[in-house]
């Protein structure tokens, strides 16, 4: 499974991608916003920035619903870098936007996916990623992981090659039963991630090794 890194504060980027097990990043124009990168140019040099620091894919969202803004905008952000991945809104205008990205060769992902429907129509138009948002699922009592097992079953009864990107991944266990599931990526927080190193016989299992070393030197 692949680890991307849902946020747009490069320290964070810069420090999951130092542990080595980075492959790409999400982010979004609210995400921006909390880093303080407000305006499209300071957007835009800063999806760049992202991408010089990640090896991996990096997923940049438009703002337009309209078919014909979001095929420009998209076009856009895709000349960027080539590292960019468009990120679409699963609505209406959004299936056709996919449909025209993926006869280009654009990558895209399809956000927004809280449905088995929705995941196949996205494979369909030819999307690179769909992201259905486990987490916000979980908020209204509904089993999100549950999303992501009927999404992939459909994908491997008809070999899309669309990847499942859980997304709205808030803590360790989420990604853990996203990897048991079979997703092909999860994007979340940095500390989820760093939540995977932890466990207490670890600890205490490395203090009593330090221990004994000491006793006999």
């Amino acid at each position: 499974m692949k680890f991307f890194i849902d946020t747009a504060n490069l320290d964070q980027i810069k420090e999951a991608q130092d542990l080595g097990v980075l492959d790409g990043v999400t982010t979004n124009p609210s995400l921006m916003a909390k880093e303080g990168i407000t305006g499209a140019d300071n957007i835009l040099k800063h999806y760049v920035a992202i991408c010089e620091a990640v090896d991996g894919d990096v997923s940049a969202e438009v703002i337009a619903v309209d078919f014909e803004g979001m095929v420009k905008e998209g076009e856009q952000l895709a000349a960027l870098h080539p590292q960019i991945v468009v990120k679409i809104p699963m609505i209406k205008d959004g299936i056709k936007a996919l449909k025209y990205f993926s006869d280009r060769n654009i990558k895209t992902n399809c956000t927004l996916i809280f449905s088995a429907g929705q995941a196949l129509l996205a494979a369909k138009a030819g999307a690179s990623y769909v992201s259905p948002f486990i987490g916000r699922l979980d908020d209204i009592s509904t089993d999100g992981s549950f999303l992501i097992s009927e999404i992939r079953e459909i994908y491997d009864n008809y070999a899309f090659e669309t990847e499942i990107l859980a997304a709205s991944v808030r803590h360790t266990m989420h990604i853990l039963n996203c990897a048991k599931i079979g997703a092909d990526v999860m994007t979340g927080p940095l500390s989820a991630i760093m939540g995977l190193l932890n466990h207490p016989l670890t600890d205490s299992g490395l203090k009593k090794f330090l221990e004994d070393y000491k006793k006999g030197n």
